[in-house]
C-alpha cells in the first residue's frame, strides 16, 4: 500500500509540473517580450519574473534540497530583472529545469519521502518539499494565465469540460 500511494504521488506530481511547465510555454509563446517584462506597478511581477522565481525555487527546493545539488540561488535577481532574456531564452531555461527537476522527483523512492531536508531554511520532508514546490508552481502558472489572458483578450484553451 505504501508504495501505491507513493507512486501515485510521485507520477502525479512529476506529471503536474510537466503540465504546468506546458502552459506557461504556451503563455510566453503568446506574449512579445514587452509583455513578458511588463509590469502594472513596481511592486508587481513580470511573467518574465515569475518564470526566473519558478526555476529558482524548484531548483533550490528539489534539485538542492532534494537533490543535494549546491544552492546558488540570488532569489532578489529573480523579482528585480526587468528584462534581457527572450521568450525563447526563459522557454528554455524552464524546460531545463522542469526536466532536471521530474528526473529527481521520479527517482524519489518511498522510503526517502519521509527523509528531512533544509532548502530555504525550512525543515521538511522530501514528500512536503516536493508537495510544496508543484503548489507553488501552480499558483504562479494561474497567474501567468491570467496575465496572459488580459493582454491577448485569448481564451488560452487549457482547461475545457468534457463533452
Amino acid at each position: 500500500m505504501q508504495g501505491e500511494v507513493s507512486g501515485l504521488f510521485i507520477k502525479y506530481s512529476a506529471d503536474k509540473l510537466r503540465q504546468m511547465s506546458s502552459h506557461v510555454e504556451d503563455c510566453i509563446g503568446r506574449l512579445n517580450d514587452h509583455q513578458i517584462w511588463a509590469r502594472g506597478a513596481a511592486s508587481e511581477n513580470s511573467v518574465g519574473n515569475l518564470v526566473l522565481h519558478l526555476c529558482g525555487n524548484v531548483r533550490q527546493w528539489i534539485c538542492s534540497g532534494v537533490a543535494g545539488a549546491k544552492d546558488v540561488r540570488d532569489r532578489d535577481s529573480e523579482f528585480a530583472a526587468t528584462g534581457g532574456m527572450s521568450a525563447a531564452d526563459l522557454i528554455a531555461r524552464m524546460q531545463t529545469t522542469v526536466a532536471e527537476a521530474v528526473g529527481i522527483i521520479e527517482g524519489v523512492s518511498a522510503q526517502r519521502l519521509t527523509d528531512q531536508i533544509t532548502p530555504q531554511n525550512h525543515h521538511v520532508s522530501v514528500l512536503e518539499a516536493i508537495y510544496q514546490v508543484v503548489g507553488h508552481f501552480q499558483q504562479h502558472t494561474g497567474q501567468i494565465i491570467f496575465a496572459t489572458k488580459i493582454f491577448t483578450g485569448d481564451d488560452l484553451g487549457f482547461y475545457r469540460p468534457p463533452k
